[in-house]
C-alpha cells in the first residue's frame, strides 16, 4: 500500500527516483500509464495486466468501449526500477502530465498506486480538492 507524498527532481534524462519504501510494492518491473487528472500512475506489473485482462473482459462483453483499453493500453509504458530506484518517464506520458524536463515533481501514494503529478498540477487538483472537502462535498 502506498500512502503519502514527497517531493522530487526528475533529472535531464527525465528519471525520477521512487520513494525507497515504495519500491518493494512495485517490484522490479512496473507499468507506467496516464492517470485521471493528469498524473502518471506507477502500478506493479502483476496489478497492471490484471487490470488490462479485466477491461479486454469487459470490452469482449460490450460492457466498456475499446476506446478505454486502447487508451490505457496506448499510453503505458513497463518500466524497470534501476539501482538508484529511477523510473523513465517517456515523452509521451511526460506531455500528458505536463512535465517538463527537468522540473519538480509531486510523488503522491495513492493506496494500490503511485501518482507521479507536475508540481503546478498537483497543486491546483490538491486546492479544488481541498475546497470540496471543506465545502462537505467529498
Amino acid at each position: 500500500m502506498f500512502f503519502g507524498l514527497q517531493e522530487r527532481q526528475l533529472d535531464d534524462k527525465g528519471r525520477v527516483a521512487l520513494p525507497a519504501s515504495w519500491r518493494t510494492g512495485l517490484g522490479e518491473r512496473c507499468y507506467l500509464s496516464a492517470g485521471e487528472n493528469r498524473c502518471i500512475e506507477v502500478v506493479s506489473a502483476d496489478d497492471f495486466e490484471a487490470r488490462v485482462g479485466e477491461m479486454s473482459a469487459r470490452v469482449r462483453a460490450g460492457d466498456v468501449p475499446m476506446s478505454r483499453l486502447r487508451q490505457l493500453t496506448h499510453m503505458a509504458t513497463e518500466a524497470q526500477i534501476d539501482r538508484q530506484g529511477r523510473v523513465k518517464l517517456s515523452e509521451h506520458l511526460r506531455g500528458y502530465a505536463q512535465i517538463a524536463v527537468p522540473s519538480k515533481l509531486i510523488i503522491a501514494g495513492n493506496y494500490d498506486r503511485v501518482e507521479i503529478w507536475s508540481e503546478p498540477v498537483y497543486h491546483e487538483e490538491s486546492a479544488r480538492l481541498t475546497s470540496e472537502l471543506a465545502r462537505g462535498d467529498l
